[in-house]
């Protein structure tokens, strides 16, 4: 059984453990705090609790598997997946040994709820399109390909 809960203090290591596990790089991904410390990734955790910022952590019986967060960027400071101001930017990552069992389901859907609940209209992301089962995952929540940012898709679900 999953159960699905907000980030709390304790989490933000996790959080920053899924954040690297998000980034989809098939050959030589570099180490963790090297990838995590670029400028281009950083923006995505850098003075995390911010307003707009918010983070569910999935747990089974005995762990944490899996993360879902989102975060508000602006025209000066877009992230991969940006749109507009208005629009938070998802991530999402599951432990490899728990993927394949709908944690990534539950973990979509809760934070759509959020989302809705906190006033927003819509969610992006950016996806690499060679991540199939992410592809796939994304499009039968309702998320549509709305461009291009380097090699990855921009996608955006309304709410």
């Amino acid at each position: 059984m999953i159960i699905v809960r907000s980030m709390e203090q304790g989490d933000f290591d996790f959080l920053m453990d899924m954040h690297y596990e998000s980034i989809h790089i098939q050959e030589g991904k570099p180490p963790k705090d090297e990838l995590l410390n670029a400028p281009a990734i950083k923006k995505y955790s850098e003075g995390w609790g911010r307003s707009g910022d918010r983070a569910l952590i999935a747990w089974n019986e005995t762990q944490a598997v899996g993360a879902v967060w989102y975060r508000l960027f602006d025209e000066s400071d877009k992230g991969y997946g940006f749109v507009d101001p208005d629009t938070p930017e998802l991530g999402v990552a599951i432990l490899p040994d728990a993927r394949g069992q709908g944690v990534g389901l539950v973990l979509m859907n809760e934070i759509m709820q959020q989302a809705r609940a906190d006033g927003y209209k819509a969610l992006s992301l950016s996806v690499d399109p060679d991540n199939q089962a992410a592809v796939r995952l994304y499009e039968k929540l309702g998320f549509e390909y709305c461009g291009m940012c380097g090699t990855s898709w921009t996608m955006k679900v309304a709410l």
